[in-house]
């Protein structure tokens, strides 16, 4: 699968620093710059993310010859085509303790110019993303007419044109459906685009409360994930990407938008744009924090049922947060033979998760949960009542540090291989 991502690159530039003092002539921070950090950002910046996924992908885009341009070109590790522009946008971020104090804005000057080689390498892909960033490359009438020729994902821009009738699926954030729809409600603003820009679907992206997706008949609503958000850049280009990369591997437009939801919300767990940083307390560390009890217990959980959801309640009733250390789909298999699981890794921890009992879900590959254990450290170690504390590896490991194992009332008749058996 050949993906191409054509549309306006930029150049981020994020200016790290302390800001423990005002100027003495203003009532502005002081901010004494420690780093610098310069990275691609608009189309570049979701061409990179592609190539980071593993993903076949070339960037089409416009640069300069200047100092921006040649080092925005130093940054790049996909293949690219560029035609040219007087000079590249450049957004200058002033940060300290990952919150931007202001952002100065350069450069975007001139009309992209657009080769033949561009045309080409659009026409040759399986799915385009056009990645619209206002700076004019998707108003050429050639590239125009060329992406009407071919699959196109279209994120798009307050400043920039409509996407091209037909494309698979168009974009918008809620302020960028309001601009184009001229309507405050997300749920008549993506009907109006749907029929407007004669897409085949039109995904209102709504932020931390999920996505909208339009496709005729009635709206999928699809919820993201809760994220404790610091930086919310690039969540957009990340959710384009993974909607362009799954509806070119075959799957319908809600599964697309449900991953690409979640890949966004996943790229703001881990920070975002800032890379790395100090991760916010996961509820482990919050627990402990308070002086309270953490509790965890593990299983396989293939197939969910009664004696689970009670071995749950009972377990978390022990202390204030309870982690299910979960078997993987390998661990599962060598432990439980070939047929199993029944459900894959993903499902059982979403399950897990929407219980109410249970505050997080860790997945182990080996056959005993010791090593999660030992990561872990928690204050109380759960196991049904099939089992006797004493013979449980695990029993030693978590005395290691102080910590107790317990058991919970084991419920006969309710086991997922009874229940398996019962079927067959």
């Amino acid at each position: 699968m050949k993906l191409v991502v054509v549309g306006d690159s930029l150049l981020d530039v994020d200016v790290e620093g302390t800001a423990d003092r005002l100027c003495p002539d203003a009532p502005a921070p002081v901010l004494d710059v420690v780093s610098e950090h310069a990275r691609p950002g608009g189309a570049a910046l979701a061409a990179t993310m592609a190539g980071r996924d593993g993903v076949d992908v070339t960037l089409v885009s416009a640069l300069s010859h200047d100092e921006a341009g040649e080092r925005l070109r130093s940054l790049l590790d996909v293949p690219s085509l560029f035609g040219h522009v007087d000079s590249v946008p450049v957004k200058t971020r002033l940060r300290c303790a990952g919150t931007s104090l202001a952002r100065l804005d350069s450069g975007g000057h001139g009309v992209p110019r657009v080769s033949d080689d561009m045309l080409d390498a659009v026409l040759s892909a399986d799915v385009v993303l056009a990645s619209d960033y206002g700076r004019g490359l998707l108003r050429d009438e050639r590239l125009r007419s060329v992406l009407s020729r071919v699959p196109v994902v279209w994120d798009p821009h307050p400043r920039g044109p409509a996407p091209v009738p037909g494309v698979r699926l168009a974009t918008p954030n809620l302020a960028e459906a309001r601009a184009f729809s001229g309507l405050a409600d997300p749920y008549e603003a993506g009907r109006a685009l749907l029929s407007r820009w004669r897409a085949r679907a039109v995904v209102v992206t709504l932020g931390g409360d999920g996505a909208l997706l339009h496709r005729g008949s009635s709206p999928v609503a699809v919820p993201a994930p809760p994220v404790q958000v610091q930086d919310p850049c690039g969540a957009g280009d990340r959710f384009a990407v993974t909607a362009a990369v799954r509806l070119a591997s075959g799957a319908a437009a809600d599964e697309a938008v449900a991953d690409a939801v979640r890949d966004a919300a996943g790229f703001l767990a881990r920070g975002g744009l800032s890379g790395p940083r100090s991760e916010a307390p996961s509820t482990v560390d919050e627990v402990r924090s308070r002086g309270g009890v953490v509790v965890a217990t593990g299983g396989c959980f293939d197939v969910l049922h009664a004696g689970h959801v009670r071995m749950l309640a009972a377990a978390r009733a022990l202390g204030d947060c309870l982690v299910v250390c979960l078997n993987s789909d390998r661990s599962v298999r060598r432990l439980k033979g070939d047929g199993r699981p029944v459900n894959g890794e993903a499902d059982r921890a979403e399950v897990l998760r929407a219980l109410a009992s249970v505050d997080d879900v860790v997945v182990f590959s080996e056959n005993s949960p010791e090593n999660v254990l030992r990561q872990l450290r928690p204050d109380v170690w759960v196991k049904g009542g099939d089992y006797t504390a004493e013979l449980m590896p695990e029993t030693a490991v978590v005395s290691s540090w102080g910590g107790r194992t317990a058991v919970v009332p084991y419920h006969r008749g309710r086991s997922t291989t009874e229940i398996l058996t019962r079927r067959t």
